[in-house]
């Protein structure tokens, strides 16, 4: 059962934890709760990779494990964002860009990889890079709807991708 829920876990994990993302940016979630989120996060991705990490030795799995690996440290370092001082938004940044991104990686790999659903995998990785950038433009023009949009773009993007692995496997 543990290894189902471990299997199915990230295609319902992903897109709710982008919605969430939106409902923060909006001021919908209060800090306190982000903080919570990204402590959960941790703890659920560190025992993710301790348990996945038997199975996830070679090959495109592999990659994917390293990316859990280095996206428990990116979130580790939203977790800081909130305990070091006062909100500090460049470690916040770094977790959020940071997840924006590293997803792209495993895409771009898995694309190469595989014959079935390639296609989705390369819509996956252009749907992080191009909402990254839709989100930092929104960002820098103090943009609500440039954001979120770039979050919907990143979102709908890992979101695509997870499913088509996990419906796959």
């Amino acid at each position: 059962m543990f290894r189902r829920a471990r299997e199915l876990g990230p295609p319902l994990l992903v897109p709710l934890a982008w919605t969430f993302v939106a409902a923060a940016q909006v001021g919908v979630v209060a800090d306190r709760t982000i903080f919570i989120a990204l402590v959960v996060m941790s703890v659920l991705l560190a025992g993710f990779a301790a348990t996945g990490r038997d199975d996830m030795r070679s090959g495109t799995l592999l990659v994917w494990w390293r990316i859990i690996a280095v996206g428990t440290v990116v979130t580790l370092c939203g977790v800081a964002g909130f305990l070091l001082g006062p909100r500090d938004e460049r470690l916040l940044t770094i977790a959020l860009v940071g997840w924006m991104l590293l997803p792209a990686v495993g895409f771009v790999e898995t694309g190469r990889r595989v014959t079935a659903g390639a296609w989705i995998y390369a819509a996956g990785a252009v749907g992080c890079a191009v909402g990254a950038v839709l989100y930092g433009w929104g960002l820098a023009v103090a943009s609500d709807p440039g954001m979120l949009a770039g979050l919907a773009l990143v979102g709908a993007g890992q979101t695509a991708g997870i499913l088509d692995a996990a419906l796959r496997s």
